[in-house]
């Protein structure tokens, strides 16, 4: 009987020197903290098989690999001496190997990806400071009607990267090959004080604030987006403030709805966590030397494999049709699949292979004692049009007894 694991040497090599990267490296896991803890007991099944081959030179690569996991050079003599030894016979320990790695990777919802160019250490940070030094790029002109709202939700306590992040998020999105009036731009900040609306707005279509101190929101935040920007877009992109776009990602994704009965989609299956050291490099590329994408033979990622959530079109009738996005979730975890599963229940709900680069800022995960995400508790797919208004921008102010109270106090702004 044939068996489900393939016997294409490179294939079953690369599923080796993948796992083992994952494992070994430290920040792996702030990548996702879910897929890194449900994957743990496979990861240590290749380690194990990997140092049982009986080849000194596997032996040696191996132990480097352990102390030097974002080594590209490392990867490609590994995968090279892997590829090798199946091409003599390895033998029952090396069959076992890629066995166990196929296994792995088959079960894992976090790859690996180490661009032969990656420079590592040697890429200088890039601050919002000095993000703040380029042109801001143009805005809508008068008379303008946009017919995408790009919705991107935000909080950063800091500043930090987050407000790296987004800034250089923005100023990509200025940088499109469609006509500029054709789409807006909206970032909903919710915090205690509209921390960096001088900063976000010369960059931004619409700069809304929504009070709201404690824990993040983005459901909220997102039916805030949608709700209060004005205009009467037809498409709507729900935008991580993370995601770095290349300059025809509007065009591309707003031709998919040309087709018959699209209703929405996410443009991408697998997101590229990006390090620190690759953030900044994709961010000089972009914006500083202006390509139209990111060559990733330069970039070190973790790669989450289909994860909702972090750039997903709709048409503004679809989300609605569903009551947007559930607001009960709070923190982070969760709220995107709940998202994505009622969009895929009640549209037509597509997916796509285009590259998602996600900006390096450190993890705000928390799971549960039980390891299962903050918001499990929520039921899926109980959210609907009739649960309760969305986007009510005022709705966690301290005072809304009066229209300047709301005002005054929840500081709602759109410039």
């Amino acid at each position: 009987m044939a068996t489900l694991t393939p016997t294409i040497p490179e294939l079953l090599a690369t599923a080796v020197v993948t796992t083992l990267a994952v494992d070994f490296d430290p920040q792996a896991r702030e990548a996702s903290i879910f897929y890194w803890d449900r994957g743990l007991s496979r990861r240590q099944a290749v380690v194990e098989a990997a140092e049982r081959t009986g080849d000194e030179t596997v032996s040696r690569l191996v132990g480097e690999l352990r102390t030097r996991p974002a080594d590209p050079a490392l990867h490609l003599a590994l995968h090279t001496r892997l590829v090798d030894l199946a091409g003599n016979d390895g033998g029952p320990a090396l069959d076992a190997l890629f066995e166990r790695a196929w296994e792995a990777e088959s079960n894992s919802r976090l790859g690996y990806h180490l661009g032969p160019r990656y420079a590592g250490t040697g890429q200088v940070t890039v601050e919002p400071q000095r993000l703040g030094t380029l042109p801001t790029g143009d805005g809508l002109a008068p008379g303008d009607t946009p017919q995408v709202l790009v919705v991107v939700p935000f909080r950063d306590r800091g500043p930090g990267l987050r407000l790296r992040n987004l800034l250089a998020c923005l100023l990509a999105l200025r940088d499109q090959s469609v006509p500029r009036g054709f789409y807006q731009v909206a970032v909903v900040e919710t915090d205690d004080t509209p921390r960096w609306r001088d900063t976000v707005s010369p960059r931004t279509d619409n700069y809304l604030f929504a009070y709201k101190p404690d824990d993040f929101n983005k459901s909220w935040a997102v039916n805030v987006g949608v709700v209060n920007a004005p205009g009467r877009a037809e498409i709507v992109c729900i935008l991580d403030a993370d995601a770095l776009v290349d300059r025809d990602f509007i065009a591309r994704n707003v031709a998919r709805f040309h087709h018959p009965g699209t209703m929405g989609h996410l443009s991408y299956r697998d997101m590229w966590c990006l390090d620190e050291a690759a953030t900044s490099w994709a961010i000089e590329e972009r914006l500083w030397r202006r390509t139209a994408e990111v060559d990733p033979d330069y970039l070190r990622a973790f790669v989450l494999r289909r994860p909702p959530g972090c750039c997903v079109w709709v048409r503004t009738s679809a989300f609605h049709r569903i009551g947007g996005m559930d607001e009960r979730f709070e923190g982070w975890g969760g709220e995107d699949n709940d998202f994505a599963y009622r969009m895929d229940i009640n549209s037509a709900f597509d997916h796509y292979h285009d590259p998602l680069l996600h900006m390096y800022h450190p993890s705000s995960a928390v799971l549960r004692e039980d390891g299962e995400l903050v918001n499990a508790h929520i039921p899926a797919l109980s959210w609907g049009p009739s649960s309760a208004p969305i986007g009510d921008i005022h709705r966690f102010a301290p005072n809304t007894a009066t229209d300047h109270q709301h005002e005054r106090r929840a500081g709602s702004h759109v410039s």
